[in-house]
């Protein structure tokens, strides 16, 4: 038979689901798996988003919309925007796809031609440097040491950046870090793109979890000449505990906006109908819902920080925003733990799910190789048994 394609077979398998998916069958299988895998809420979908999406099915509301999404949700969207952000975008600059995931490969590929490169700041989401490389780019990475809480500065972008470069992926807050740049910051940043020309494709998937009374800037509104070479990313799931309903969009200067309407329409056409109508409540009905998951995550992140730092061998710094800690196990490489002989982040994370069935996902794929991230998007019961179980597992 003929060769399948290099770029496809190149795709890695995503880390946090191959964990997540290892652990959810030992789980099936009896065993008592705690797990700290996939970044996704543990609380329902708020009651008046379910409702609004059982009102569609009953009002017929099933068949095709345009590609890019209705037009309520696309003006409810960009009513959020100015609303929370501070930053004008007409409906016709909102682009809904099937989530913010969906959108960023959507985004890449209307940008990206093949060499063209994309600064990526690590430790990374993983997924992001699989897109670059499925559109045929590649991807520059430019090392965000815990010594500077995970963030580069617009120095290191400076040099990184060579003729080929065409856009620079921001996460703010980060997964898997919970680092958020500060408004100095995201403007000195923001002045190397605007200096050499760059898009900057910044997922803000997060930014309604912040703690510690900390307010959130977005690259877009630090000015026009900074606007129009941005595309925001965002989508329901994380605010909204809606991660199955798969609703993302991106907004973006008009031009680009158009071509990524065209880019969907010739693939997956528009999401799912339904889940349009429930997000047009989520963003136009009540937000209490929001704050009260921020503040249990808050509460959650408070405790995890200090008691991982408690516990000899392992350590952590405290996490701005998101529902992600990164622990360190550097003084554990060349320790054998649960019969594994420590020498990456992989074989921590190995070890600890088959010894104590505690399920973490290893950094190495997201450009950080001494770390294992944890979400506290899990019970406080969940979190408090998972510290216990490695409290017993680096006392073994």
């Amino acid at each position: 038979m003929k060769p399948l394609s290099t770029v496809a077979s190149a795709v890695k398998a995503s880390t946090t689901l191959m964990i997540d998916s290892k652990a959810k069958q030992m789980k099936a299988d009896g065993l008592d798996v705690v797990g700290f895998g996939a970044g996704e809420p543990d609380f329902n979908t708020p009651d008046n988003i379910q409702e609004a999406g059982i009102a569609a099915i009953r009002e017929g509301k099933t068949r095709y919309t345009p590609a890019a999404g209705i037009v309520p949700l696309r003006q409810a969207i960009a009513d959020s925007l100015k609303r929370d952000l501070g930053v004008d975008y007409d409906y016709t600059q909102i682009v809904v796809s099937s989530g913010a995931k969906h959108n960023l490969y959507i985004t890449l590929s209307v940008l990206i031609n093949p060499g063209d490169e994309v600064i990526l700041p690590a430790p990374f989401w993983l997924s992001y440097d699989e897109m670059v490389r499925m559109v045929g780019g590649v991807t520059v990475i430019v090392n965000a040491p815990e010594s500077q809480n995970f963030k580069i500065t617009a120095q290191q972008l400076e040099a990184a950046i060579t003729p080929r470069t065409k856009a620079f992926i921001l996460n703010n807050p980060s997964n898997p870090t919970g680092m958020l740049y500060s408004r100095e910051e995201l403007e000195a940043l923001a002045a190397v793109c605007v200096k050499h020309d760059l898009y900057i494709i910044s997922d803000e998937i997060y930014f309604k979890l912040l703690y510690d009374g900390r307010t959130f800037t977005s690259v877009a509104a630090l000015g026009e000449e900074v606007k129009e070479r941005t595309i925001l990313i965002n989508g329901v799931s994380k605010s909204y505990a809606m991660t199955g309903w798969r609703i993302g969009y991106a907004a973006a200067p008009a031009n680009i906006a158009k071509v990524m309407s065209n880019f969907l329409s010739h693939s997956t056409g528009s999401a799912s109908t339904i889940s349009q109508w429930a997000a047009v409540e989520a963003f136009n009905g009540p937000q209490d819902t929001v704050e009260a998951m921020r503040k249990v995550f808050e509460e959650r992140r408070n405790y995890i920080v200090q008691r991982m730092n408690s516990i000899d061998g392992v350590s952590c710094i405290e996490p701005e925003g998101a529902f992600y800690v990164m622990m360190n196990i550097e003084q554990l490489k060349g320790r054998t733990l649960g019969g594994t002989l420590i020498e990456t982040s992989d074989d921590f994370a190995m070890a600890f799910l088959e010894k104590e069935l505690v399920a973490v996902v290893p950094c190495t794929g997201f450009g950080a190789p001494d770390f294992v991230r944890w979400t506290y998007a899990t019970s406080m019961e969940n979190i408090k048994e998972g510290l216990d179980r490695l409290e017993r597992f680096l006392k073994a």
